[in-house]
């Protein structure tokens, strides 16, 4: 076989490539079977990252202040060691006030002062539960040590979760709202978009404060900072969603589920605390928007005294980051977030219009546009340009009628004239 044959051979696939995916006529059946495969795809990455990373916690590294001296205390060593499961990583400190400070500072989740008629733990639910309720079952273990709680839970958030759920509430609202709005308010331009993703920011974030905060009193929250924080996670979200619309449209939903829901949520340290994350998602949790959002709401709540500025610049830059790159991509793109569904032209591979074959009366077939071309020609119809292109081309074709009907009738009396 010559090299040409072989070249055109290897350019004549089976299967549409990637390249042709817009072009490949799908049938609704066939759209159908994608979208539902997809839909499995998504489900099964969420069970998978969840169970790995909530599912089973263990014990990866804690960082502990120790004040004593350990040789002393052997058997306490162990039994600490081992309710930990051989995790935890001591750092000494001269003091148990120095030690306490730490834990308020969050340099460390624990603390054990062999110091003291009988050995100590001190633990901080506040900024662990997870880790907290491993290391108090050292009681369990070995009755002789105390176990103290420096900073504990509110009553109504005896899980720590609460930040959790604030966080989650956003992401959510944050892309559904965007799909909602493309879907029922289209054609908005991209400046009112923007004004769109700002206001929808100021206000969901506000009244989830007020929810969780005054109205139930779920959370001692600070309102303006909370609110500030809710409304920075909201921004970031909503921004890569509308930033994803505008790169692959309609599919702007598996991306957004993703790093949002698959990766963000589950690494986020809300349901369970990064020392007990596996790796992967305990290095990553802090530097992604949920999880600075859930350590932002955290330290806000239980260590007003002692937050630190990390999550919030986390935050910050994101939300500031994805909302500068919707403007400037939609900018170059020339397409708003808010621009109609295109049912025929989204390029993404499931967009080109199908026709359905009819028998006609002499006994051949031909073809009709399915419901799906004939709604997107409608949605066309109804575009505010379109109406006004058309408008303005019925009224040039309404004076050029008067006016050829005036030459007429000049032609007719000229006529009578003569």
């Amino acid at each position: 076989m010559t090299q040409p044959a072989k070249a055109a051979r290897r350019r004549a696939p089976g299967i549409p490539r990637l390249a042709t995916l817009r072009e490949y006529r799908w049938s609704a059946t066939g759209r159908a079977v994608v979208t539902s495969f997809l839909a499995i795809v998504m489900g099964s990455l969420f069970v998978t990252s969840y169970s790995l990373a909530l599912g089973d916690p263990v014990p990866h590294r804690i960082d502990a202040a120790l004040v004593g001296d350990p040789p002393g205390q052997a058997p306490t060593m162990d039994a600490v060691e081992r309710v930990a499961d051989g995790s935890l990583v001591f750092h000494a400190y001269a003091s148990v006030p120095a030690a306490l400070h730490a834990i308020d500072e969050q340099d460390v989740y624990v603390a054990l002062d062999l110091t003291s008629t009988r050995p100590t733990l001190y633990v901080a639910s506040a900024a662990g539960a997870s880790v907290a309720r491993v290391l108090e079952q050292i009681s369990v273990v070995d009755p002789m040590v105390r176990v103290v709680e420096t900073h504990p839970l509110g009553t109504h958030d005896p899980s720590g979760v609460e930040p959790f759920y604030l966080m989650l509430v956003a992401t959510i609202v944050g892309f559904t709202t965007v799909f909602q709005v493309r879907a029922n308010a289209g054609g908005l331009s991209l400046r009112r978009w923007a004004a769109f993703v700002i206001a929808l920011t100021a206000a969901a974030s506000f009244v989830f404060t007020l929810v969780d905060g005054p109205l139930l009193h779920r959370l001692d929250l600070p309102v303006l900072e909370s609110w500030a924080i809710l409304a920075l996670q909201l921004a970031a979200v909503a921004s890569f969603t509308s930033l994803m619309v505008v790169l692959v449209d309609r599919w702007a939903i598996l991306p957004s589920w993703l790093f949002f829901v698959v990766l963000g949520n589950s690494s986020s340290g809300g349901a369970v605390a990064p020392p007990l994350l596996p790796l992967p998602f305990a290095f990553i949790s802090q530097w992604l928007p949920s999880g600075a959002t859930v350590t932002a709401l955290r330290d806000a709540v239980y260590f007003p005294a002692n937050q630190h500025a990390r999550p919030i610049a986390v935050l910050a830059t994101w939300a500031a980051a994805l909302f500068v790159a919707m403007l400037l991509v939609s900018h170059r793109l020339r397409r708003s977030p808010g621009d109609h569904w295109s049912a025929d032209e989204s390029g993404v591979g499931l967009g080109q219009p199908v026709t359905e074959a009819r028998p006609d009366r002499g006994g051949g077939e031909h073809t009709e546009p399915t419901s799906a071309s004939r709604r997107a020609r409608q949605e066309r119809r109804d575009d505010p340009r379109r109406r006004r292109q058309r408008s303005l081309s019925e009224m040039v074709g309404t004076i050029r009628t008067d006016a050829a009907s005036k030459a007429r009738c000049e032609e007719h009396d000229a006529d009578l004239r003569q």
